[in-house]
């Protein structure tokens, strides 16, 4: 009886004592069997409180109904409440007012998903919130159980590097991207409202000499104290952006189609070059400068951004030539340009044919030791009596004219062919990687077009990685995903290219099977000189990592770019550093040297170091 009434009250520890052989010892020695389940149930729960409360993400188990019945102590330290407060409130009760309406507990409990908590003292922090169901036969059992992670650093982390990719870090007006970005948007509402976009773009003229007399900081500091002014002088509904160096643009909506707008921009521009020519402060000198603008209008000079910008672009040039201080209208005679993107666009549906296009291959090398670890497939067109065309020409000419989807075909054989040839020669390229664009990856039969190439050339898609910008993974994200997943899962590797210079986040980039992350060329370029680059960089560089991602910094050049992506724990690096793009036969070569023994590009590193214990 005693021993009844002690495990009544909870005590398992003593054993129950059989004293006899009759019904009462068996009765006493289903006590004893009772007591250690219930004692070995009592170490479970404790042990599963000790494994929850050593965990730093906050963890909830509801009810089916989304009842809390545990609260682990990371989960009261983000909120602010003791275990006891939490118990017995629905989980939708923790989410700030605003997030508990579209709350769907059925949906969260089998998902990762971002939201916002309220705490006690009314804060509101962000998590990652990830949910999964609890099934168990026996209805007591049954429930959620949710993990919340405070992604407070990473928000932060985010916007810092949305705002350093976006606007000039020396101005702090919208850099190039953001720029576009704008006029593009500005560009869709006059065509759908029938109105007029000018663009004016800015040039200083003579810029050089002031770098090279007063210094480049004297050279920024008159950049910015230009962005002031006109930042000032203009309308606050005009956006200023800075397009590169001492090159400034602005454009003005919301002009009138019946109206004759060349009267009011030309007066802008001349308020513009007499707000220039004030004198500047240099070195306790007086210095005056002048500047050549050029203009274009929508829709009569284009209407797309790259068009528009390119022809007041042209017009600006036309200003200088006419000794600067001016401006000009744009007029079709300026832009020789156009003549020939006709020229190129009816040879490129040639140059296939003609087998004038090539491939290149870049090294992408391991920073750590100067090896060879895969490399980049880039396309070449050699058009005969013209040289060497610049992809920058002819693949969005290749896009316009869905010429894009044969030329990538091509690419691909020729890269497997490449790669057979390698593999049968002894080398070992590693991993080559070829763009995507986002009308290949939107062509119906792309996947099973890939899956032909890698059986008709008898290699695995393992093997290869396939670049994807961040503007075509956001364009349809749940299409892209869902073919992303039937590439990933074919086994192809896939990687963002030109990361840092699109509008996503990395929580949403999370949603793809990606696994590399390449640095934009751009960043890459300034870093060294620039503080806010340098910044992106270096975050992109931990973000990626913490992620799981590798990282590889594209358009390393210098010895000192180098030198700072080693130096921020950046692995993976390619650039004309390592030598132009070079032919399969090349980079065969340079896989024999490394097989041999030899890392084709450790002198690089050595030089490095070396320049990194001078400086020391």
């Amino acid at each position: 009886i005693k021993s009844a009434e002690r495990i009544g009250q909870g005590d398992y520890t003593r054993p129950v004592e059989v004293r006899a052989h009759d019904a009462l010892a068996e009765l006493q020695q289903a006590l004893e069997r009772m007591r250690g389940r219930l004692r070995q149930s009592t170490i479970n729960k404790n042990y599963l409180h000790s494994v929850l409360n050593s965990m730093t993400d906050g963890v909830f188990v509801t009810s089916p109904d989304g009842v809390i019945k545990v609260a682990n102590l990371a989960a009261c330290k983000l909120l602010g409440y003791g275990e006891e407060e939490l118990l017995g409130r629905s989980i939708i009760a923790v989410l700030e007012e605003r997030e508990r309406a579209g709350f769907d507990l059925l949906q969260a409990a089998q998902e990762t998903r971002e939201t916002v908590v309220r705490t006690r003292s009314g804060q509101t922090i962000p998590v990652s919130f990830t949910g999964s169901r609890i099934d168990s036969v026996d209805p007591q059992f049954q429930g959620n159980i949710f993990v919340a992670r405070n992604i407070t650093d990473r928000k932060r982390a985010e916007r810092r590097i949305r705002y350093l990719a976006r606007y000039d870090a020396l101005t702090k007006i919208p850099n190039r991207m953001q720029f576009h970005h704008l006029l593009q948007q500005t560009i869709a509402r006059a065509l759908r409202s029938g109105q007029v976009v000018a663009v004016l773009y800015l040039d200083m003229d003579r810029f050089k000499e002031v770098n090279d007399t007063f210094g480049h900081g004297a050279g920024d500091r008159t950049l910015e104290v230009l962005a002031e002014r006109l930042t000032r002088s203009l309308p606050k509904e005009t956006v200023v952006g800075r397009l590169a160096g001492d090159e400034f643009a602005l454009f003005v909506d919301g002009l009138s189609a019946d109206a004759d707008n060349r009267g009011p921009i030309a007066q802008l521009a001349k308020s513009l070059l007499t707000e220039i020519c004030r004198p500047f402060q240099l070195n306790q000198q007086e210095v005056f400068l002048t500047a050549s603008v050029g203009i274009a209008f929508c829709p009569r000079d284009a209407e797309n951004v790259i068009d528009l910008i390119r022809n007041a672009d042209a017009a600006m040039y036309y200003s200088k030539q006419n000794g600067g201080n001016t401006f000009a209208f744009y007029s079709p005679e300026m832009n020789a340009a156009a003549v020939e993107r006709l020229m190129l666009k009816s040879k490129l549906r040639r140059a296939l044919e003609r087998d004038e296009l090539e491939i290149r291959y870049q090294p992408k090398v391991d920073l750590r030791n100067g090896k060879i670890i895969g490399a980049e497939a880039l396309l070449r067109w050699r058009l005969p009596g013209h040289g060497d065309i610049p992809p920058s020409h002819f693949i969005p000419l290749a896009e316009e004219t869905n010429l894009i989807l044969d030329i990538g075909e091509w690419v691909l054989n020729r890269v497997c062919l490449d790669y057979r040839q390698m593999q049968s020669k002894g080398g070992d390229p590693g991993r080559i990687s070829l763009n995507l664009s986002l009308k290949q990856l939107r062509q119906a039969s792309f996947i099973l077009r890939c899956r032909s190439v890698f059986r008709r050339h008898n290699v695995s898609p393992t093997a290869f990685e396939l670049e994807i910008t961040e503007t075509t993974l956001m364009a349809d994200p749940q299409r892209t995903v869902r073919l992303l997943d039937e590439l990933y899962a074919m086994g192809l590797h896939l990687s963002i290219d030109d990361f840092g210079t699109g509008y996503s986040s990395l929580s949403a980039l999370q949603q793809f099977p990606i696994g590399t992350l390449k640095i934009d060329q751009s960043f890459v370029r300034d870093a060294t000189d620039d503080a806010g680059d340098a910044t992106i960089v270096r975050t992109i560089i931990e973000m990626g990592r913490s992620l799981g991602m590798e990282v590889i910094a594209e358009g390393v050049e210098s010895q000192r770019q180098l030198e700072f992506l080693r130096g921020s724990a950046c692995h993976f690096g390619q650039g004309r550093l390592f030598g132009e793009p070079c032919t399969a036969e090349d980079l065969l070569g340079l896989l024999a040297r490394q097989a041999e023994g030899s890392a084709p590009f450790g002198h690089l590193l050595h030089r490095a170091e070396g320049a990194a214990i001078r400086t020391a």
